[in-house]
């Protein structure tokens, strides 16, 4: 069996010594670049990498991008194979924030086109309140023949968004919070607010109070309202940086609803340039 969207600690825990299982820790904290690698030497998953959200998961921010611009493709793929990953590989990743940070690296994963990739629902917080192991040695792996080929109809840049939204073509989905999407939360991103025409969507909406995602009905009911009111448009996901949407962007294919598409450089890459107009208060929606 092959996991493809998300796993349980329990279905995990039962393939640990897979040697064809890849399991990858993605913690990330935004305000201290080399936190989560802090976290992940304190202890890990047994068997787990690191993968690092601004070295691995991202190319270096530029004067004109948002926060975590993609990957070069190529420079992925040879991180992956380096990691060991074999394209027959199952690859799980977790962090410790529900999947916000960990479907980042599921969704680059589809979009080199590998399936085999699932978020740990809960993720480490439900691993460790199981009772399961942690360490803190880092496995030697050999080096992985991993190939793969970017899809760049999955995501869109600025230009797009913002040509798409004047003709009124695209629903527009913001997967930060309430305070962030509001701009009551003034401190997180130089400037407060959100795109115009944007829609409020949190990613914390996937989940239940116990941190792991919604029912695949639960969440079809979440995405229904807007997939059944598209009214043709195009349905694209943003956040801050293309990190959180990703959050959205698994919810729904847990929900086996349609892959849509994620806006790269999101909020952090919109608010670069003076002339896009900014939005504040509710959701108009």
């Amino acid at each position: 069996m092959t996991y493809q969207t998300i796993i349980s600690v329990e279905d995990l825990n039962k393939n640990i010594n897979n040697q064809d299982w890849f399991i990858f820790d993605c913690r990330f904290m935004l305000k201290e670049p080399e936190g989560g690698l802090q976290k992940f030497n304190q202890g890990h998953i047994p068997g787990a990498q690191f993968a690092d959200m601004d070295k691995d998961l991202a190319s270096p921010m530029t004067a004109t991008s948002g926060r975590h611009p993609l990957p070069d493709p190529d420079q992925l793929i040879k991180i992956l194979q380096s990691w060991g990953v074999n394209n027959s590989s199952q690859i799980i990743c977790y962090d410790d924030m529900s999947g916000a940070f960990a479907a980042r690296m599921w969704w680059l994963l589809k979009w080199l086109g590998h399936e085999d990739i699932a978020v740990l629902d809960g993720g480490l917080d439900k691993w460790t309140a199981a009772g399961l192991e942690i360490e803190t040695k880092v496995k030697e792996r050999t080096p992985g023949t991993f190939n793969g080929r970017a899809n760049n109809d999955m995501w869109v840049d600025v230009e797009f968004v913002k040509n798409e939204l004047s003709a009124n073509k695209i629903n527009l989905l913001d997967a930060r919070s309430e305070e962030r999407y509001t701009a009551k939360d003034t401190k997180t991103d130089p400037v407060a607010g959100h795109v115009p025409g944007a829609m409020s969507f949190p990613f914390s909406g996937n989940l239940s109070k116990q941190g792991v995602f919604l029912s695949k009905d639960q969440l079809r009911d979440r995405f229904a309202s807007l997939m059944n009111n598209a009214e043709g448009k195009e349905i694209v996901n943003m956040c801050g940086s293309g990190v959180t949407a990703c959050h959205n962007l698994l919810a729904m294919s847990v929900a086996d609803l349609p892959m849509t598409k994620l806006f790269v450089g999101s909020w952090s890459e919109w608010i670069k340039d003076n002339s896009r107009p900014v939005a504040i208060g509710e959701n108009p929606h």
